[in-house]
């Protein structure tokens, strides 16, 4: 048979057994109280496998057991606790978190901030990983009753695809990298002859402007119909496509683009601008993986949430945020519910239990239900990212559609933003602390909006969604915010200070400290070098100069 006919018949094929997986999926998700009992099967499971290792002997895991012995036995943990285990499995030594032994470990903060985590890869974590992704392209499928994604290529804008031998196992070889890129030296041979982009050399690339140039490249001939990143990265894909092509939108280089996969942060702030780029007819399509599984995603319209995937592997529990604490989680394991007794409107603290050997891992996670039949949530943020210097509990959610909702209605776009606290300070005048708001936003429109203006409306809207917030500011116990706009690149300097640039990095939009607000005040006021003094008068995403190219190395 003819190539080009091989081609048809294999796209042809795929779409076909994705319209029968669709099908099959929509009997699934219809039958009532499906994923709680789902979950249940998935815990005894994992408890049969985690009986066989050192962790579960330990822990009084056996085969069978029972979920109150399960909750009474074993004792939520963080990823600290977790560390002694995973270092002995990053040395070689087989059982100890999960059978058998682990040859990749991903490479993870959460967010710019914190240490670096490495988390177990198994065999069995792939396969969940490959199962939820394919079961997330499933989900638009049904909803858009569209098999045309598979005709063409699926462009993922992930890390580098690099990996780095673990020098601890000696033996046993062990590899270490982002989760991006060891799913995707471990794709489906069909899936990679078949769909994947930007291919494997061009993924190993780990200098962002350099792996965008090739992407551009390569890509702009060919049929892509899918693409998948975090908005931010993705705006800046679009304007270097733009530069090679000389087109103005994704969709006039691919005429047949019709989904654009998002996660890892809120939509809000960058749909508007998204719309404009990728051009007419895309859909948005939203999903909710971490590095320690891939949890959710959507199978409705977005105000419906994301449906959470009960049955891919992972056991989850969730902990009321009001009894959240971090140093006293070890006495919360009693209180978290399973997903049978979650309610809608709560805030919860995610616990895992996954087939890479974590068990009862608190991820760090917020999410909030917005329905529990069937199962859909929204991610509200992070635990260790409240801003609550002053007691007002305020999550990254939160931030992100009051700021999104002032500047919606001046149809101004927002590159990124943070907000710190302002603590007391005799001395300076202050009597009361206050919340202080780093903002860039996209030039010209940062002129048309005054600052104290801007902080009024943001007070305004978070204490009609916050009522501790609320009565924190009519209490006395907070002053009114105050907002200030930074020039074009400020954040994209923080960000490459940190080798954070590019990939799937996500600028962290709350701390109840100063750290990164004092580090934003000095790059506001240091000499920005050539590069960064142009960046005044030019389109944020033209920073993609060679000058500013070199990633910086932590």
């Amino acid at each position: 048979m003819p190539t080009g006919r091989r081609t048809i018949w294999k796209k042809g094929f795929m779409a076909l057994a994705a319209s029968v997986q669709a099908a099959r999926v929509g009997a699934r998700l219809r039958r009532t109280g499906g994923a709680p009992r789902a979950q249940e099967a998935v815990r005894r499971e994992l408890m049969r496998r985690f009986a066989g290792t050192f962790f579960g002997r330990e822990a009084g895991i056996v085969a069978g057991l029972d979920y109150a012995t399960f909750q009474a036995r074993v004792p939520p943990r963080t990823y600290e606790e977790f560390a002694p285990w995973i270092n002995r499995m990053k040395r070689g030594e087989a059982d100890v978190l999960w059978p058998g032994r682990c040859a990749y470990f991903a490479a993870s903060s959460g967010t710019t901030i914190g240490r670096t985590k490495f988390l177990p890869v198994t065999p069995e974590m792939l396969r969940h990983f490959r199962r939820a992704g394919l079961e997330s392209l499933t989900y638009y499928v049904r909803r858009t009753r569209s098999t045309r994604i598979f005709g063409g290529r699926h462009l993922f804008l992930g890390g580098s695809t690099s990996l780095t031998r673990l020098i601890e196992a000696k033996a046993f070889p062990a590899w270490v990298g982002d989760l991006s890129g060891i799913t995707a030296v471990n794709l489906p041979r069909w899936a990679e002859r078949n769909l994947y982009e930007p291919g494997r050399e061009i993924a190993q690339i780990a200098d962002w402007p350099e792996k965008l140039r090739a992407i551009a490249a390569r890509t702009a001939p060919r049929d892509v119909r899918l693409v998948g990143g975090i908005p931010s990265w993705i705006l800046i894909l679009a304007e270097t496509m733009r530069q090679h092509t000389r087109r103005e939108t994704l969709r006039e280089i691919w005429p047949h683009l019709e989904c654009l996969v998002h996660g890892g942060v809120p939509l809000a702030p960058y749909e508007s601008e998204l719309r404009a780029v990728l051009g007419p007819g895309v859909n948005f399509h939203e999903v909710y993986p971490a590095s320690e599984g891939f949890i959710a995603a959507q199978d409705e319209e977005p105000a419906a949430g994301l449906r959470l995937l009960a049955d891919a592997g992972i056991f989850y529990e969730f902990i009321p945020m009001e009894h959240f604490d971090e140093s006293r989680l070890s006495e919360l394991g009693p209180i978290a519910r399973t997903l049978a007794d979650v309610e809608s409107g709560v805030d919860y603290a995610v616990l895992m239990t996954t087939p890479g050997g974590l068990c009862r891992y608190a991820i760090g996670d917020i999410v909030r239900f917005v329905s529990t039949q069937p199962p859909r949530l929204v991610y509200a943020g992070r635990t260790r990212l409240q801003l609550s210097a002053f007691g007002e509990h305020v999550l990254e959610k939160e931030l992100t559609d009051a700021l999104t909702t002032v500047c919606a209605r001046r149809r101004l776009g927002i590159v990124n933003f943070h907000v710190a606290p302002c603590f007391v300070d005799a001395g300076a005048g202050r009597t009361r602390g206050r919340h202080e708001w780093w903002v860039e936003l996209r030039s010209p429109g940062a002129a048309c909006l005054d600052a104290a203006a801007a902080a009024a409306e943001i007070d305004v809207e978070l204490q009609r969604v916050n009522d501790d917030y609320e009565a924190k500011r009519k209490g006395g116990g907070l002053s009114e915010p105050s907002v200030r706009f930074v020039p074009h690149g400020t954040f994209e300097r923080w960000l490459r200070c940190r080798g954070k640039w590019g990939g799937q990095n996500k600028m962290p939009r709350c701390t109840s400290n100063r750290q990164i607000a004092d580090d934003l005040g000095r790059f506001c006021t240091e000499p920005r070098g050539d590069a960064f003094q142009a960046a005044e008068s030019h389109h944020p995403f033209e920073l993609l100069a060679d000058e500013l190219g070199k990633e910086s190395r932590v």
